[in-house]
């Protein structure tokens, strides 16, 4: 009982305390996109990108606490996807139920990987459109999902000529600056893909697409602490998603309430207060449903 209220905790502070903050300078931004350019629309979607793991991953972790409590144990959904160096790790690390659902129903009676590569190719491609249409019947679901499709196919058939590139220049695969070069590149995919995924429509996205080039740090910074509000507010944001990343670099090795339990007690508790007190103080209690309940 008290590991699923730890749970519920921590999925609590997710939703009220970052991704709801995160969401209110995203919705200004796409809400209106031709209206802004370059550094404000890349903040807004690498806020998104956020916004939409902790809300969903603070919904999850509220589930699986509250089943906890009645003695269930569901899976984990979550597993810091962001720190994925290429985009099968992500699938791999992110909404683990559901991909788990297509893999096994979808995507293995195709045929899977266990027919010629065009057939392959096809079957990637029709699993992640229609993963992309179970959001929704909206174009940008299905160019999201064929996007993420798009990826894995160009990964598999540049495989070996990246293989070749890395022989040849003798790269370490293994250095921490090819791994941490692999996480940006990833992730930076992916952010790519949120656009069309939070975009009204896609020549919203396409606008934002084109207009996230013109980057003029003068011009524009200004335009980010008006929407934030101020410049508090903004570091506010963009500190607790240093956080949320530090507290990933933790779990690698133990999932956190495993952390938290093996604290002494004046510390654990002096956190579990803190944490309460964070989100009654900084959580944004407008009525905001949870991203996921739309589909």
């Amino acid at each position: 009982m008290t590991d699923g209220l730890k749970l519920i905790t921590w999925g609590f502070f997710k939703k009220l305390v970052i991704a709801d903050r995160l969401g209110e300078f995203v919705n200004i931004v796409y809400d209106h996109p031709s209206e802004y350019q370059g550094l404000t629309l890349i903040l807004a979607t690498v806020f998104f990108a956020f916004q939409i793991y902790c809300d969903f991953s603070g919904y999850t972790d509220i589930a699986r606490g509250s089943a906890q409590i009645m003695g269930f144990d569901l899976m984990q959904n979550f597993k810091r996807p962001y720190f994925s160096k290429s985009i099968g790790e992500f699938w791999r690390r992110w909404h683990i139920s559901l991909s788990s659902w297509f893999r096994d129903y979808l995507y293995i009676p195709l045929g899977g990987n266990r027919v010629v590569k065009w057939r392959w190719y096809y079957n990637l491609i029709i699993t992640f459109a229609i993963s992309g249409l179970w959001h929704g019947a909206n174009w940008t679901f299905l160019a999201w999902g064929v996007l993420h499709g798009s990826y894995l196919i160009f990964g598999i058939v540049t495989s070996n000529l990246r293989d070749r590139i890395a022989g040849y220049f003798t790269i370490d695969s293994s250095s921490p600056f090819i791994k941490f070069s692999k996480v940006i590149f990833t992730f930076s995919l992916v952010c790519i893909a949120w656009i069309f995924f939070r975009a009204n429509t896609v020549g919203d996205a396409f606008i934002i697409l084109q207009n996230a080039w013109h980057v003029n740090m003068e011009e524009q910074i200004p335009a980010v602490l008006e929407i934030a509000g101020s410049r508090m507010n903004l570091l506010l944001s963009i500190g607790l998603i240093l956080f949320l990343e530090c507290v990933h670099l933790i779990e690698r090795q133990r999932g956190i309430v495993a952390v938290l339990s093996s604290l002494p007690r004046i510390p654990r508790w002096s956190i579990y207060c803190s944490c309460i007190w964070l989100i009654i103080y900084l959580g944004v209690f407008e009525s905001k449903q949870f991203i996921y309940f739309q589909f």
